[in-house]
């Protein structure tokens, strides 16, 4: 839907003959959806074309523009979807104003085959990017001056964001909300979507056994990460995580990156980071206590921490995104401060 709002977030989508159905539907989820009444940000989505004519799609669909391109230097994001022939041209027009909206600052992202069209206009020359993992040795041969990250959900360079194959869209989606809003505003639109409100971009887009030989263990696995969850406060060790799951440590260590695409220490460390984040924002809790609750020990470490993953500093952190007004909760953060359910109705708004 449209926002009129003055301060809302402007996110240009940009269309052209091509472009992928499914992509189309996540941006305008993601950022076409009016959530203010449950804590979202507002944001204005546009659909951004070179010409105002329906936009045709695969299936009998269409999209119709509502903006020119020359809207893209007004927007505070451009998104590009994936495309159906990934070695679809887009058209002259779209690729210059894509290639001077960077040179404005403007963040571009791309999902799935997207890559294609940032390689086509030469914003990805010299720069890492990822596309879905089928399609990687195409994006080298056609574009040999990019250089193909394997193996990740999404990564950026030079405020250039691409992402893997059709989940890890959604991923990206949420984390460039994330970025720019907070844990919070992402955890809220991943809820009304009932999805997974935080995966990194690190992580690996499949892996070659995606499910351990047994359903014991993939339901032994399920409880070690509820047990964790509730006990982020705890000094926790893959030792005390593979004793619950009633494994040894090494065998433990390779089931859960068999099932998750990422060890047990990376997996907790997301997760109390993610936890912090919340804190931060949804509470003014001393930064010792936020650490203490998410399970760093100490302030220092977690700021070394959020050096390292978020490149900032809890302090800036919730100077940025706090929505606390100076209630401090007393719950532990296993509880629902951190992890709320989807309530009654998960798929409204």
């Amino acid at each position: 839907m449209e926002n009129a709002a003055k301060n809302a977030y402007r996110v240009a989508l940009v269309a052209f003959p091509g472009i992928r159905a499914f992509d189309v539907s996540v941006i305008t989820e993601v950022w076409g959806t009016d959530r203010t009444d449950r804590g979202a940000p507002a944001f204005d989505l546009r659909r951004v074309a070179a010409e105002t004519t329906p936009v045709p799609m695969r299936g009998g669909m269409a999209l119709h523009p509502d903006r020119a391109l020359t809207w893209l230097s007004r927007a505070d994001l451009i998104v590009i979807p994936g495309l159906d022939d990934h070695l679809t041209p887009a058209p002259t027009p779209v690729l210059g104003a894509l290639r001077r909206a960077h040179a404005r600052g403007i963040p571009i992202a791309a999902l799935c085959g997207g890559a294609f069209t940032l390689a086509q206009a030469g914003l990805l020359d010299g720069r890492r990017a990822i596309t879905h993992w089928n399609l990687i040795d195409l994006l080298r041969a056609h574009h040999p001056q990019v250089t193909v990250v394997p193996d990740a959900l999404f990564i950026e360079d030079d405020n250039i964001w691409t992402a893997a194959g059709t989940a890890a869209g959604i991923d990206l989606c949420l984390h460039l909300v994330r970025r720019s809003h907070g844990a919070e505003s992402a955890a809220t639109i991943a809820r009304s979507m009932v999805t997974a409100p935080f995966r990194t971009g690190s992580q690996a887009q499949f892996v070659e056994h995606p499910t351990p030989r047994a359903d014991r263990d993939a339901d032994a696995l399920a409880a070690v990460r509820e047990h964790a969850l509730r006990r982020l406060h705890e000094p926790l060790t893959i030792a005390d995580l593979a004793a619950f799951a009633g494994m040894s440590p090494r065998s433990f260590a390779r089931h859960f990156t068999a099932e998750t695409g990422v060890s047990p220490l990376r997996w907790l460390l997301d997760q109390r980071i993610a936890a912090a984040q919340k804190l931060l924002e949804r509470t003014d809790l001393p930064m010792p206590e936020v650490a203490r609750r998410a399970g760093f020990g100490s302030e220092v470490t977690m700021r070394q921490h959020f050096a390292s993953r978020l490149a900032t500093s809890p302090r800036a952190y919730r100077a940025a995104f706090s929505t606390a007004s100076a209630s401090v909760s007393t719950t532990p953060v296993s509880d629902a401060s951190v992890s709320e359910p989807a309530g009654n109705n998960p798929i409204a708004r």
